[in-house]
């Protein structure tokens, strides 16, 4: 058969066509269904909306993140951590747990390391709940234990509780510094009871019987014990052994009067072992011998008040730079405790 020259090119022309269709198409549609991770190229941070996962609080955050480095690292090593907060502000005794997002997915550890820059402030457990602590502002950093060099942090502001008054995280309770009438924890702290339990366990292992006998007292309770005493002794005698309402270290929750309370369980084998070893536990005695006219109280062996390790450091360190064993929270605050009526 013979073709005359258009209907040649015609045919050269779909056979060239039909060879093009059956080659590799370099461009592949996307699948509609997929999930793509877009990142802000002026902060570099993910950005998908924070999980609805994180914890709630009531504490006023702020979930915007400051700038970050995108850092290199092998291909699973954890290389970004974001939060579901970056600020917060808390009152003293608040809390606070970020949500925390590693990338990538396939990274293979992703555990967590937790630091705080001022635990007189706030201070953070393992899991990433932020205590407000005392007034004033720290950083909260969260690190990828894997690649230590990728971090996150949280900036917290606390403001004190009004009418309260904490010296470097430490509530005060004295003759000069009152609690509010509606000042009310409920019991012990958890901190104080728990550090309490292991004072016991370790009196036990030494073959000394310590145990409560006075813990948390409310405001109206501390009203009560006090006006019967001055029905029994007078005001003025009292006033010695005795907060007013108010005044009472029982209020914060933080202070324990064990085994005896009398002048009887000075000298006994528990009284020696309290005060040589409390602050192994957190705790102080809060009103030693022969500081009445410091403290406001005359010497009661029986009277511990939690304090916390890391503050029981700093307050040891104070009595032997003033080469004294009976030192005192007012000696060491600078403050005096005095009923100002």
């Amino acid at each position: 058969m013979k073709f005359n020259k258009p209907m040649a090119v015609c045919i050269a022309l779909s056979v060239l066509l039909g060879l093009s269709s059956c080659g590799k198409n370099t461009t592949v549609p996307k699948d509609q269904n997929s999930q793509e991770m877009t990142v802000d190229p002026d902060t570099q941070e993910n950005t998908e909306p924070a999980s609805t996962e994180a914890p709630v609080t009531t504490a006023e955050t702020t979930t915007t993140s400051p700038a970050t480095t995108t850092l290199a690292h092998d291909e699973d090593d954890v290389d970004t951590i974001s939060l579901s907060f970056y600020e917060a502000k808390l009152s003293i005794g608040e809390s606070a747990m970020p949500f925390v997002t590693m990338l990538p997915e396939t990274a293979p550890d992703k555990s967590e390391k937790w630091t705080s820059s001022d635990s007189n402030v706030a201070k953070v457990d393992d899991m990433g709940n932020i205590t407000a602590v005392g007034e004033g502002s720290c950083t909260i950093t969260v690190t990828s234990v894997s690649t230590p060099d990728v971090k996150a942090d949280v900036e917290v502001t606390v403001a004190p509780e009004p009418g309260l008054t904490y010296m470097e995280g430490i509530l005060i309770a004295n003759k000069s510094y009152a609690l509010p009438a509606t000042y009310n924890p409920g019991g012990l702290t958890p901190e104080t009871s728990a550090a309490f339990d292991e004072l016991v366990q370790g009196a036990a292992d030494d073959g000394i019987n310590i145990y409560l006998s006075s813990g948390f007292r409310s405001y109206d309770y501390q009203n009560e014990i006090y006006n019967n005493y001055i029905a029994a002794y007078g005001k003025s005698a009292t006033d010695t052994f005795s907060a007013r309402p108010g005044h009472s270290e029982h209020q914060t929750g933080m202070a324990i009067d064990v085994n005896i309370i009398d002048d009887s369980f000075a000298g006994t084998p528990e009284a020696i072992w309290i005060e040589e070893h409390c602050m192994e536990y957190g705790f102080i005695l809060r009103y030693p011998q022969g500081k009445a006219d410091i403290t406001g109280y005359k010497y009661e062996p029986w009277h511990i008040r939690y304090v916390g390790k890391d503050f029981v450091k700093k307050f040891k360190e104070a009595a032997e730079k003033a080469g004294d064993p009976q030192y005192t929270l007012e000696e060491y605050f600078d403050i005096d405790s005095v009923y100002k009526d």
